[in-house]
């Protein structure tokens, strides 16, 4: 979420703006790979994430969001759609006590709200990936 925040505050989400982030903030080894394939995937997937989030976020432009919810929904949505080795419940779990954490008082249920929403939506197969 670190990372994402970083590049988003910057105006730059890009593969340049993560080795910077790396070369600042090192990530630790043990966690390194993991952290490098979900950011980037959150990066090559960015436009159909956003467009994720902004369908079930009633009317909030992902422009408006505040950084640390963005940032959050993008990592959470990216794992919903695209990691099928984690379970949706941890994702969604994960994201929520994520945005309690490091966000405003209404983060956890703001972000509760749009990833339920997300995976009610999933599991009656109505929401189509576009890679």
């Amino acid at each position: 979420m670190q990372a994402l925040f970083f590049m988003d505050l910057n105006h730059s989400v890009s593969i340049k703006a993560l080795n910077l982030y790396c070369e600042t903030f090192t990530p630790s080894p043990g966690i390194y790979s993991f952290f490098t394939e979900l950011i980037q995937g959150v990066i090559s997937h960015m436009k159909t994430i956003d467009s994720a989030i902004e369908q079930f976020s009633n009317n909030w432009k992902i422009s408006r969001m505040a950084g640390v919810d963005r940032s959050i929904l993008r990592i959470a949505v990216y794992e919903l759609l695209y990691c099928n080795d984690i379970p949706t419940k941890v994702s969604i779990n994960e994201a929520i006590d994520i945005g309690k954490k490091f966000g405003t008082r209404e983060s956890g249920a703001f972000i509760n709200g749009i990833l339920d929403s997300i995976r009610i939506n999933m599991d009656e197969n109505k929401i189509r990936i576009e890679s």
